[in-house]
């Protein structure tokens, strides 16, 4: 976020007196050109009080643990940034110790293990490291006034206390911190990496605004509680201060964000751990992308302009590109979405629910209903950046017409008089019984404007 800010240029001798370094064992590289950067997110406890602990709802492990992975790609021209999550239960060859979670790596061997790690997992080489106690990041969040999120489904975790129901909150640092890091919901850690995702967009999002930039008072707590956080290989320490200064044009639309694709995500490994397996020809074409500088997925084509928002059968939606003809890339397991019943048949709204849940999709929501009910024809309105969402859910009620909607916050099925039927359907993920030759789907991309969290 600071560097993406641009802000260190502004207070070099600062900045350089608060970042501390390590040597990482990553690979020689200048500050032009493309570059990779290992984001590691480190969990220490040792130095909290009784009193802090409590308030964190933390437990009294002492040590380092590597709770979160991210590998950082620069283009060559410094204009993009592509962030891709590696999930921390991946089970890998850590190089000298066997088979384990790849968070086991920083445990058994510090940065440079976790380095060597990713590279040998990869592919790629790791230019420098960045590592970020996670716990100081509730400082940065408070520096910043809170950060907004949005969740699809209801949070009830014991453990940290926190509690939502579906909907959009503004968080405290130390509710931040616990929406960040919950395994409380349905996907595990394939929820919390999108929820990492959300909330490190969003705290961009602050951190690029005139709000903080314009405010010395807010600027200067965001700097100092930030630094406070990282250290960094040697070479970055030196050169972090120019490279910051080369991205301080970068915008939320610039920032996109991507998950290593899984072939297995309920292994259960020899030792008896929970683990995922990663997809071995997605992740060979998502890495290859990277390391040859390209956009990890083509432009989807435009949706037609929205419609009113009121419209119902008396203004006919122009429909986007049929699902058919465009290969679905999103399961419908990772789909939240909401049910509206735009008719007056009674029941239909939970009928229509019920077939989707059994589809595989989330509905956390009882149905509603639409203030007009005169839907002739069932509409599946999505707001900009969902469209391969939207498509799945399209192909699983067929004639239901496509509508891009900016002022929805996820998508919504209103349900019609017709075209309402539910059907299953089959999205093109690369498995390991896949047809030889057939081609990898790569994972959707969102940016970190498509991320972002809307105050309701």
């Amino acid at each position: 976020m600071l560097i993406g800010s641009g802000v260190l240029w502004m207070v070099p001798n600062y900045a350089a007196s608060q970042i501390k370094a390590v040597d990482a064992g990553t690979s020689q590289s200048t500050s032009q050109g493309s570059m990779n950067i290992l984001l590691v997110g480190v969990d220490k406890r040792d130095d909290l009080s009784r009193r802090q602990q409590n308030q964190l709802h933390l437990g009294r492990e002492v040590g380092e643990r590597s709770d979160t992975m991210m590998v950082i790609h620069l283009s060559r021209d410094h204009r993009k940034v592509t962030v891709v999550s590696i999930p921390r239960d991946t089970w890998t060859t850590i190089p000298g110790k066997g088979e384990h979670k790849i968070n086991s790596a920083y445990q058994f061997g510090g940065p440079k293990l976790a380095v060597r790690t990713v590279e040998q997992l990869t592919g790629l080489p790791i230019n420098h490291y960045v590592e970020v106690n996670v716990l100081g990041f509730i400082d940065v969040v408070e520096a910043l006034g809170g950060v907004t999120v949005c969740t699809p489904v209801a949070i009830d975790d014991p453990k940290t206390k926190l509690n939502l129901q579906p909907g959009t909150y503004n968080l405290d640092g130390v509710r931040a911190l616990a929406y960040a890091r919950t395994r409380a919901t349905a996907r595990s850690d394939l929820d919390r990496i999108d929820r990492q995702q959300q909330v490190i967009s969003a705290l961009l999002n602050k951190a690029l605004s005139g709000g903080t930039l314009a405010n010395p008072a807010k600027l200067g707590a965001f700097v100092s509680s930030t630094l406070k956080t990282l250290t960094v290989d040697n070479a970055l320490a030196q050169d972090l201060l120019g490279l910051a200064g080369q991205l301080r044009d970068v915008s939320t639309d610039d920032v996109s964000f991507a998950t290593v694709p899984l072939a297995d995500v309920n292994y259960k490994a020899p030792t008896g751990e929970s683990a995922v397996l990663w997809d071995k020809a997605g992740a060979r074409t998502l890495f290859q992308r990277i390391g040859a500088d390209q956009p990890l997925v083509a432009p989807s084509p435009k949706a037609s302009a929205p419609a009113s928002p009121s419209a119902g059968a008396s203004a006919a939606p122009s429909a986007s590109p049929s699902p058919a003809s465009t290969a679905l890339t999103i399961p419908p397991q990772r789909i939240s979405l909401r049910v509206l019943n735009g008719t007056l048949i009674k029941g239909l709204g939970a009928r229509t629910k019920a077939a989707l849940v059994a589809d595989g999709f989330m509905v956390p929501a009882a149905p509603g209903d639409t203030v007009q009910r005169d839907f002739a024809t069932t509409v599946i309105r999505y707001p900009p950046g969902r469209e391969d969402s939207a498509r799945t859910v399209a192909a699983a009620i067929p004639g239901a017409k496509l509508r891009e909607q900016p002022d929805v916050t996820g998508i919504e099925v209103v349900v019609g008089q017709s075209a309402h039927d539910v059907s299953k359907v089959t999205v093109a993920t690369a498995t390991p019984g896949a047809a030889a030759g057939a081609p990898t789907p790569l994972p959707t991309a969102r940016t970190a404007t498509q991320n972002i969290c809307r105050a309701q």
